[in-house]
Parts: C-alpha cells; structure tokens; sequence
C-alpha cells in the first residue's frame, strides 16, 4: 500500500489525488497500465508533486498535442515502459458553417456537457472560428458525441472521429526577455514579462485572473522564483528563467513569455 496520508499532505485537490492513488495501487497490484480521466493544469501538477515521491510507479501525461493544458495520465509499475502511443485519448471534428453565428470555446464545451458527458471525460477544445472545432475525449465518448452533438449555439453541426494528427493547434509564439527588479514580487516580474503596468498586473492579481504553477495567487507580493509558471487568463504564460543578483543588489530575471 502506498503512504496516502503522506502523499496527500499540502495537496488542495484532494478527491483527485486520492483517485489517482487507488488506481496507482490498481497499477502496482494488477502490473496493467491504467489511466486517470482527462486533469486539468492545477490537478496534473500537483499529481506529479505526489508521484515525484514514488519509486514503485511511474507516469506519463498526454492531452494529444504538445500545448495541451488537459492532460490525461497513464500508470504503471516502474518496470514497465510507457509512452504516449499508451494513452488512451482519440479526437472529433465538429463540423459546422459559424460564418454568421460565431461560437467560443464555452459554446463548444457548453454543448459537449449538455449532451449528458463529465467534464473530465474531455481533454482540450481547439476552436476553428467559421470552420468549427476539434474536440479531445476519452475514446469511450467518440460515438456516443457523434449521435449527440448536432448543434451549437444555433448551428447545425456533424461531429465525427478523427486522427490525433489531424488536430489543428497553433505552436505558441514565444518570446525570450531580460528585466531587472528590485525584488520578485508577483506584480513586479509578472507587469515586466507582459509588457503592462504595475497597477493593471495588481487589478488582474487582486480580480483572480493569475496564476503562478496553475494555483490561483491573489496577493501582489507573493515572491515567484526560478522555474514557476505565471498564468494570465487571455493572455499566455510566463515562464521564470534563470534569477541573478547584481552587483547593486537586485534581481537579474531571464523570462520567456508564451503567446
């Protein structure tokens, strides 16, 4: 048995970790590889925190594509190789003319859950403006969407099964940048790598739209260091690079910034 209680120490998403550790013992017991449904950002890192621990199992997270901010996870016994061939996801097309009825990515979603399906049994939602969207699943949803899923918003739509190949994601522009602060602040390192100002980054921060390492931060002083991940709804990521001092005693900070 693995140690639960100690695994599940500082862990906010608790119902989550505690599934993935029965089925880490399902792995451990059964030499199967099993999988997790679809995690999101917050869930997946802090199921790899729990895992970093262990020697016995091992995964592997997979949402289709390399950018994919949903991932469903693959584990097994440290013995047995995995890779991502292993994880078991497949993809839809919903296909539709949006020329004239425009739909998001929570009209696409809206009209996935509504047709009966969890939200973990969906992986990312690519958005194709007039053309439609792309859709990851678990492959036991393919069918049962393809009867289903016949509109969106007020647009008739076809959604069919196709290849993880086919997915039609756009490689994130990233932008490499140097700033010198004199402390690491949230708000400091975070206004300099989005190109804003210090008094917006502190409304986003105070309003809940940032995130460092896919936890909500809600105070402007919370100190980033070298390798978080800074998240702002709508606007992209911010990765903390190498931290140096300078010879005035302030912070050198390399960042790249993801778009």
């Amino acid at each position: 048995m693995l140690p639960r209680e100690e695994l599940l120490k500082g862990i906010e998403n608790r119902d989550t970790a505690r599934r993935v550790i029965d089925l880490a013992e399902q792995a451990i017991k059964t030499w199967e590889i099993v999988f997790t449904d679809f995690l999101s950002p917050p869930e997946l890192a802090e199921v790899q925190q729990m895992f970093a621990r262990l020697t016995e199992v091992h995964l592997l997270a997979w949402g289709g594509y390399p950018q994919a901010e949903r991932q469903r996870v693959a584990i097994a016994r440290s013995e047995l190789p995995l890779d991502q061939s292993q994880v078991d996801i497949a993809a839809l097309e919903i296909a539709g003319n949006f020329l004239f009825d425009p739909a998001t990515h929570r009209d696409f979603l809206g009209s996935m859950l509504g047709c009966g399906i969890m939200r973990e049994k969906t992986g990312d939602v690519i958005v194709l403006g007039e053309r439609g969207a792309q859709a990851i699943v678990v492959p036991e949803m393919v069918e049962y969407l393809g009867q289903h899923l016949t509109q969106v918003r007020s647009v008739p739509v076809k959604t069919q099964p196709i290849e993880l190949t086919e997915l039609k994601f756009k490689e994130p522009k990233k932008k490499e940048l140097t700033t010198v602060e004199a402390s690491l602040r949230l708000d400091a390192i975070a206004s300099a790598g989005f190109g804003m100002s210090r008094t917006k980054m502190v409304d986003l921060i105070d309003g809940g739209d940032v995130r460092v390492n896919w936890k909500d931060i809600t105070s402007a002083s919370y100190q980033v260091k070298q390798g978080d991940l800074i998240a702002i709804r709508g606007k992209g990521r911010l990765e903390v690079g190498e931290v140096a001092i300078t010879k005035k005693d302030r912070f050198r900070v390399q960042l790249t910034r993801y778009m």
